[in-house]
């Protein structure tokens, strides 16, 4: 299982060896049973970021917000539905910038909304400021592999 994906799991966090071509057919995790991909972003913490993003081998699409604002709110229905149409060729998260706020400096946010693209644990790509939805998919195509 040399090519399998390692996946954290949506809910358990548990690390899952998935094989690409198994993506579509709906994978449950080992440990709960419960679905690899719900079709919605996934929350964000820093006790679920390693498992989730870090040590993930599938991409993560990551959307620092805030609650308190607009563009952030604005773009919340059109990343969710990015979600559920790419996924899973891109994972999607929502980072919440007030409550992980040392995530957030750790990655230098300084404008949101901001997308960062996650490969294999590293910054590949970032994207400040609210997209709509053909400008985001045109800004992931590159990365849908």
């Amino acid at each position: 299982m040399s090519d399998a994906l390692l996946l954290g799991c949506a809910h358990c966090h548990a690390m899952n060896r998935v094989r690409p071509e198994r993506l579509s057919a709906g994978p449950r995790c080992g440990k709960c049973q419960q679905p690899m991909f719900t079709g919605e972003p996934l929350t964000l913490t820093a006790a679920n970021f390693e498992s989730l993003v870090a040590r993930s081998s599938l991409p993560v699409v990551v959307d620092f917000w805030a609650s308190w604002c607009g563009p952030c709110k604005a773009m919340a229905p059109i990343f969710a539905e990015a979600a559920r149409e790419l996924e899973p060729r891109l994972r999607f998260a929502k980072l919440d910038t007030e409550a992980e706020q040392a995530l957030a400096s750790r990655f230098g946010i300084r404008s949101i909304p901001t997308l960062i693209l996650f490969k294999h644990g590293q910054e590949a790509a970032r994207q400040p400021g609210l997209l709509q939805g053909p400008q985001l998919r045109q800004w992931l195509a590159p990365h849908l592999g």
